[in-house]
């Protein structure tokens, strides 16, 4: 019976309620940190449609700036999955909104855990902190975790890949210097898709969304690499159990697509709806972005192919991601069934 306790940042969120759901299913008991304690009973009720579990799982109020209340959370915990990050729909106005909360969330939680002899804090990174702050020459390259977003490339960077580059590097730094034999491992997925549970979602299931709701009438010509969230979670958990993970950094995906690419895939499923396939130049993408602040965070990455080797994953923590497609249907099935979209 395994009877190990993990704290969980932002239970609430796309993949912190997956990663719970996962956690539960393989006898931890979870405490899920949220901002507010309204979301315990809505979130506990979704949750425990996907595991018999729920008995195990806790929760408790907690913002990431409060730094006292993360000594109080890590005691007695074997293992925090740090999860929660600010993840805005549009750029914020001031670009250390972001980037303060993201890292010293994460130094907030790593001294806590030091200090209660935590043995291991997972933390979720994304991507964003390899594949940005690139030349053209350089996006030339399959990236691996030995890349870095550079911070100094601003034409290539938004403040969210800035805030979660700078957040893991703090995490590093932290790791370094602290002598309490606690290990850190970071995963670094890239857009997550995959079956949303309830109708407060990811970000990144906006793009399914908005293709099968008849508000995007044309695509922009990029392209993402992309994970389905429960390939995350698992993911997230193997780095926590594995050994050999400890003090390692983990790209995720299971594989890159273009927006055509995505909608070629939902309109061969949902054959009823009007899916755009038609791409729009990029002139015309920087410029409706004046008027569509949701588009801002996706210009650097047109004209820009960013493509992530995750052999690392594989090999070392034996993760087998879902398919592409399956992480694209899977996603839109749950639009449906959730009333998202009617």
């Amino acid at each position: 019976m395994n009877t190990q306790s993990v704290l969980l940042t932002g239970v609430t969120g796309f993949l912190g309620s997956h990663t719970a759901i996962q956690l539960l299913e393989k006898g931890y008991k979870v405490t899920g940190t949220l901002r507010s304690m309204d979301r315990a009973g809505s979130i506990k009720e979704v949750i425990a449609r996907h595991t018999s579990q729920v008995h195990n799982l806790t929760f408790a109020q907690a913002d990431l700036s409060d730094k006292d209340v993360w000594f109080d959370l890590t005691r007695d915990i074997d293992f925090v999955q740090h999860v929660a990050s600010p993840f805005p729909r549009e750029l914020p106005k001031q670009e250390n909104d972001l980037i303060l909360p993201a890292r010293e969330g994460v130094l907030n939680i790593l001294k806590a855990a030091s200090a209660n002899k935590v043995k291991r804090v997972v933390l979720t990174s994304s991507s964003a902190a390899v594949t940005y702050g690139k030349t053209k020459q350089q996006l030339r390259d399959v990236m691996n975790e030995s890349t870095w977003t550079d911070l100094h490339n601003r034409k290539d960077l938004t403040p969210y890949f800035k805030s979660k580059t700078i957040a893991e590097k703090a995490a590093w730094d932290f790791i370094q210097h602290d002598s309490s034999g606690l290990e850190l491992v970071t995963v670094l997925p890239s857009a997550i898709l995959g079956p949303v549970l309830e109708k407060d979602f990811g970000t990144s299931a906006n793009i399914v969304i908005k293709m099968l709701d008849g508000s995007v009438p044309a695509l922009p010509k990029i392209g993402f690499e992309i994970v389905d969230v429960r390939s995350v979670a698992d993911a997230l958990i193997r780095a926590m159990e594995i050994p050999l993970a400890a003090n390692n950094r983990y790209l995720i995906s299971a594989g890159y697509m273009s927006m055509k690419d995505i909608a070629l895939v939902l309109k061969q499923a949902y054959t009823d709806r009007k899916v755009p396939t038609t791409e729009l130049p990029d002139f015309l993408v920087k410029l409706f972005s004046r008027f569509d602040s949701t588009l801002g965070p996706i210009l650097p990455d047109l004209g820009a192919k960013r493509k992530v080797d995750a052999g690392k994953a594989k090999k070392e923590l034996q993760w087998e991601p879902v398919s592409t497609k399956d992480a694209v249907l899977s996603c839109a099935k749950s639009i449906f069934e959730t009333g998202i979209v009617q």
